[in-house]
């Protein structure tokens, strides 16, 4: 029989290690100090273009996986791979920026030029793409047709969404010297 390990772990109280800290009798207590005191919305960011251009792309993904699903032939399947991939990236980076997460983790990571080849090659696929899929389904008929073109125009759009997105981070990377 194997013994159990058990681990106690105390957060330190740090109202209590200072006597100005202490408050006077009929006072209201202070609320002890959360985990999560790192956890700020910064909403900020959103009314700026860079922002505005983050949310655009994701709404944009989403009509683009509306008009586009259930993939019917091969073109399709490519667009869906690059619409669904870069609306998870898109919306990690909109989570990254939300949560102000760039600003608390002290790593070593050059969070501008690490974008900036993200919103890049999302770029580059989502010209690909827009143009299989309208290739795909400019020569067929039926059903599924219709949604299927509006999903390749709003492809474009998108496209045209990341290549203003990877221009903006392009001069905000060249300005920052790095």
């Amino acid at each position: 029989m194997m013994a159990e390990t058990v681990v106690t772990v105390e957060t330190p109280n740090r109202t209590a290690a200072s006597p100005a800290a202490t408050p006077a009798p009929g006072q209201p207590q202070a609320k002890p100090e959360s985990n999560l005191n790192w956890l700020k919305f910064n909403t900020q960011y959103f009314i700026t273009i860079p922002g505005i251009l983050k949310i655009v792309q994701v709404v944009f993904g989403i009509i683009c996986m509306a008009c586009a699903s259930p993939a019917l032939i091969g073109g399709t399947h490519f667009f869906l791979f690059v619409v669904v991939t870069f609306f998870i990236a898109t919306l990690l980076w909109t989570f990254v920026y939300l949560l102000g997460i760039r600003e608390v983790l002290n790593l070593p990571i050059n969070w501008i030029l690490t974008e900036l080849i993200n919103t890049g090659i999302a770029t580059l696929l989502y010209f690909i793409a827009f143009i299989v899929q309208l290739a795909s389904w400019s020569n067929l008929y039926g059903h599924g047709r219709g949604s299927n073109i509006a999903a390749g125009v709003f492809g474009l759009f998108n496209f045209l969404a990341y290549t203003a997105g990877t221009y903006f981070l392009y001069v905000e990377h060249r300005s920052a010297g790095v």
